[in-house]
C-alpha cells in the first residue's frame, strides 16, 4: 500500500518476528555499541552507517535509517528477507532496532569496506587490485547474486540503496 505503515503494524510484525534471526536491539543498545555514533563509515540515500561492537566484541556496521526517506514496508522487507539469508558472499544482518521513528539495521562488519569503495576508491587513481583478485571478487559477487536469485528460500529483490 502507498501510505507509510503505522507504528502499530511495524511493532506487531517485529514482535512476531523476534523469535527468528536477527536480534532486536534498543536504541540505547545502538548508542552503546557505536560509542554514541562516534565513527561514521559512510552515508547513503536512506541514512548513515557507523562502526560498532556487540557486547561480545564482534565488530558490526550499524545502518541508521531516516524514516522520512524510507517507509515501513522497505524496513520490514529488509529485516524479513535479508535477516534469513546466510551465504558467505552476502553480508549478514545480525540485528535491527525499531523504536517509534528510530530505525536501524545491524550488519556484520566488512573490514575492507564496500565493494564500491574498493573499486572506485578515488577518481584520480584507478583500483590497484590485481586481475586475479578482481576475478576472485567478481566470482564471489556472482555466487552471492546466484544464491539470492535461486538458492535461497526467500524471494529477494535487489535494489540500490
Amino acid at each position: 500500500h502507498d501510505a507509510l505503515l503505522s507504528i502499530m503494524e511495524v511493532e506487531t510484525f517485529l514482535d512476531n518476528y523476534q523469535s527468528l534471526n536477527p536480534k532486536r536491539y534498543s536504541y540505547a543498545d545502538l548508542k552503546r555499541m557505536t560509542n554514541n555514533f562516534l565513527e561514521k563509515l559512510g552515508e547513503g540515500g536512506f541514512g548513515r552507517v557507523y562502526r560498532g561492537r556487540l557486547p561480545n566484541r564482534l565488530p558490526v556496521a550499524v545502518k541508521t535509517i531516516e524514516t522520512s526517506k524510507s517507509n515501513g514496508d522497505e524496513f520490514l522487507n529488509e529485516v524479513a528477507t535479508i535477516g534469513r539469508v546466510h551465504h558467505v558472499h552476502v553480508v549478514r544482518l545480525l540485528g535491527f532496532c525499531s523504536e517509534r521513528f528510530k530505525r536501524a539495521l545491524v550488519y556484520e562488519f566488512m573490514p575492507n569496506g564496500s565493494l564500491e569503495k574498493i573499486i572506485f576508491s578515488s577518481k584520480s587513481k584507478p583500483c590497484d587490485l590485481r586481475w586475479g583478485k578482481l576475478h576472485e571478487i567478481a566470482v564471489g559477487v556472482a555466487r552471492g547474486i546466484e544464491y539470492l536469485h535461486q538458492g535461497c528460500n526467500q524471494l529477494i529483490k535487489l535494489k540500490e540503496t
